[in-house]
This record gives structure tokens, C-alpha cells and sequence, in this order.
């Protein structure tokens, strides 16, 4: 079941980056749209992402 799902999940990810592919090359309104998602999704993950390593242990010890 796993294996199913985190194929679909490569799926959408391969998709997103066609549409962004596609869109930066004059593609139709829902290429842009799919691709405007896409891309405001991979910087909310990247901003989750440097959230949790400045959160992180500051390496000194009490």
C-alpha cells in the first residue's frame, strides 16, 4: 500500500515539474496555474525545512 502511494506522490512531483517546465516556455493557463502551486509548494517545504535546523540544539550543555 505504501509502495502505491509513494508512487503516486512521485507522480504528482514529476508532474509539477513538467507543468513548470511547460509554463516557463509560454504553456496554457493551467500549466501556469499547476506550475504557480508547484512552486509555492516547494518554498513553504523549504521554509519548513530551515525552521527545524535553526531550531535545532544550540550545542551547549546545562
Amino acid at each position: 500500500m505504501i509502495v502505491i502511494a509513494l508512487a503516486g506522490l512521485l507522480v504528482l512531483v514529476l508532474g509539477g515539474c513538467a507543468c513548470v517546465w511547460w509554463a516557463a516556455r509560454g504553456g496554457p493557463r493551467w500549466a501556469r496555474a499547476v506550475a504557480f502551486v508547484t512552486l509555492a509548494a516547494g518554498e513553504l517545504l523549504r521554509g519548513t525545512g530551515r525552521t527545524d535546523r535553526t531550531s535545532g540544539n544550540s550545542g551547549s550543555d546545562d
